[in-house]
């Protein structure tokens, strides 16, 4: 895997992690009612959920493209359709972070990593997002290790942007401007989504 090729990854995957959504929602959750401590473990448990789909996602599209290199393009061009689908919504998206964010009672730092992780291994968009996403980059990462950087990247990308937001959300008057920048996210993450689809399409 070349440097380019795993810069469009890493992007991707920290405009993936830093879009509004119900990951957003339970690291804030515990953050603001728990702690620091607590939206680290909560972080922490959702990004080994990341990577547990991105390691089922990559090995589940590396057979299809050995067996069936038809079946590989129409995937392809469907995640190009669902990664366009995503920017569309970001773009037009009129809630960002200040509606995800909410507080709750305080739990056990056990019951915060069982949060982690269910809300990522029953989200079925994650699993979506990985399939569009991990279809583009398969073909170039035939290697053990660039199929390890290719999961371990979503997985060091969210543990370490949230674990980014439990530290921030530790200081209640950084939350303000947090709110702030949640439109300017949604807009970012939109326009790079969009981009990496028509790429799909250019290249396929």
């Amino acid at each position: 895997m070349t440097l380019s090729i795993w810069l469009s990854l890493l992007m991707i995957c920290i405009l993936g992690a830093m879009s509004p959504g119900p990951s957003l929602a339970v690291v804030a959750k515990h953050s603001l009612a728990g702690g620091r401590t607590h939206g680290i473990a909560t972080s922490w448990a959702h990004a080994l959920g990341v990577g547990g789909y991105a390691l089922l996602t990559l090995l589940g599209l590396a057979v299809v493209l050995k067996q069936s290199p038809t079946l590989f393009m129409f995937i392809s061009y469907a995640g190009a359709a669902y990664l366009a689908y995503l920017g569309l919504n970001a773009l037009l998206s009129k809630e960002g972070v200040a509606a995800k964010l909410s507080a709750g009672e305080k739990t056990s730092l056990s019951e915060a990593a069982r949060d982690g992780l269910m809300i990522s291994l029953l989200n079925p968009k994650l699993a979506l997002f990985f399939l569009a996403l991990f279809s583009q980059f398969v073909a170039v990462g035939t290697e053990v290790s660039s199929r390890a950087i290719i999961v371990a990247t979503p997985l060091l990308v969210d543990g370490l942007w949230y674990t980014f937001i439990a530290i921030v959300l530790s200081n209640p008057s950084v939350l303000a401007t947090l709110r702030t920048k949640a439109k300017l996210i949604d807009r970012l993450s939109g326009i790079v989504l969009i981009l990496l689809a028509f790429r799909v399409v250019w290249q396929a």
